[in-house]
């Protein structure tokens, strides 16, 4: 059989002998809109739960509009064509765009062009959020979990915020969009590292496919909600990155469609633990670097058994990366149990410990093997994981080990696949 797992801007074809009767888990994804951008809005002038946008801005008002960075696949130009076609009446001094980039690095003036498009790059104030200068943050209080909030000055000095994003299986917020566009997009570090903390990663409800009791999921919201959110349009994706549906209006309800929207093609339900799974990382952009590419893992250990093995393929053209702190924490540990004692520390917070902390669960559960263009076989021993140059080689190897027959399963889009046990 034939598998192509999402991988960088292409795919990564593997031949597995057809004896292994290997399962291929993916999303049932819906086909694409016609007319996106009429789509788009349509969605505006008849949003879900609440009035049509134009009525909630003033000939006066600012406008911040909240947009992904180039970790998302979100077709931001289009949404930002429709919103400012919308918003036409408005100066252009009124409306300010933000980059919600969280913990992420600034993104270049070439990476802001192809974000947003040469025009609106040279027409509108572009502001990145910067969770680590707290003199571009305002402080709102504190949660129900009881951490401090710091979002964006700028953003809260705007009458209207509008969040975009599109909606896919998250592995500890159960679902992007909604509100982690303030939270953590334009929030300070601290307010990250409080939401992210270890006993909220290791919740058992901060998982894919989670909302309702899941304490990360629950204070996006509730951050979200104090920083008074304004309007929502959320979007929802295919393998291709074409437009499958348009969510627009309140936060929480419009959000609440498109997650019901997505978990209807993105649960699949499996007939039991697999010996082998094989898994992407929903290729570009969100392969860019290992850091983001533990979302592929996280899939993939819902559905391996204990002790068995998980190949991942992610591109990592963007590294490990060298920003932040996961590269770092990763080389200065021995093992997954250092890891998750040292996390565990009463007191102990670091930036991307979160990511760390669910790799470590995941290297608990089963051995993970790295294929990557982009990382030398060094930096990959280095973050805990073995390297892999041939995946049906790797997998060939393993099945020589067992004393049954292989189980194997191969999820090629990686996170973008909820699968479950049945």
């Amino acid at each position: 059989m034939r598998a192509n797992l999402a991988y960088g801007k292409t795919e990564l074809t593997l031949d597995l002998p057809d004896a292994w009767n290997a399962q291929v888990v993916e999303p049932a994804f819906p086909p694409a809109l016609p007319e996106p951008l009429r789509q788009l809005g349509a969605a505006l002038e008849q949003p879900i739960g609440t009035s049509a946008l134009r009525e909630k801005v003033k000939p006066h008002s600012t406008v911040g509009i909240i947009l992904n960075d180039m970790t998302r696949a979100t077709p931001n130009a289009l949404i930002l064509d429709a919103l400012l076609e919308h918003l036409s009446f408005l100066p252009k001094q009124n409306i300010l765009l933000f980059i919600a980039l969280g913990t992420h690095r600034l993104m270049s003036d070439p990476e802001l062009i192809e974000l947003v498009g040469v025009e609106n790059y040279e027409k509108f104030k572009i502001i990145q959020n910067n969770a680590f200068n707290c003199e571009t943050q305002t402080y709102l209080g504190k949660s129900s979990q009881g951490h401090k909030i710091w979002i964006n000055r700028d953003l809260m000095n705007c009458d209207v915020k509008i969040l975009t994003g599109f909606i896919e299986p998250h592995f500890f917020a159960g679902y992007s969009g909604g509100g982690k566009a303030i939270m953590p997009g334009m929030t300070g570090l601290e307010t990250i590292l409080g939401n992210h903390c270890a006993a909220n990663i290791a919740h058992p409800k901060s998982t894919f496919g989670s909302t309702h009791g899941n304490p990360i999921w629950e204070e996006i919201r509730e951050v979200a909600r104090t920083a008074n959110a304004s309007f929502l349009v959320n979007v929802t994706l295919n393998r291709s990155q074409e437009i499958t549906g348009v969510f627009a209006g309140d936060l929480e309800l419009a959000h609440a469609v498109g997650v019901e929207f997505v978990r209807q093609s993105a649960m699949v339900a499996v007939d039991g633990l697999f010996d082998i799974v094989v898994t992407g990382n929903s290729g570009h952009p969100l392969d860019l670097n290992l850091y983001q590419a533990v979302k592929g893992l996280s899939a993939a250990s819902r559905i391996v058994r204990p002790g068995g093995m998980i190949c991942l393929a992610a591109s990592c053209w963007d590294g490990i990366p060298d920003h932040g702190h996961f590269k770092q924490f990763l080389a200065e540990a021995d093992n997954p149990e250092s890891i998750l004692k040292t996390i565990m520390t009463p007191g102990f917070r670091m930036q991307d410990q979160w990511q760390v902390q669910i790799l470590a669960q995941v290297l608990q559960r089963a051995r993970v093997y790295l294929y990557s263009d982009h990382l030398s076989d060094a930096e990959i021993c280095s973050a805990l994981l073995k390297p892999t140059h041939d995946i049906p080689g790797t997998i060939s190897q393993e099945i020589l080990k067992l004393p049954h027959p292989a189980r194997i399963c191969v999820l090629p889009q990686g996170p973008q696949t909820i699968p479950y046990t049945v």
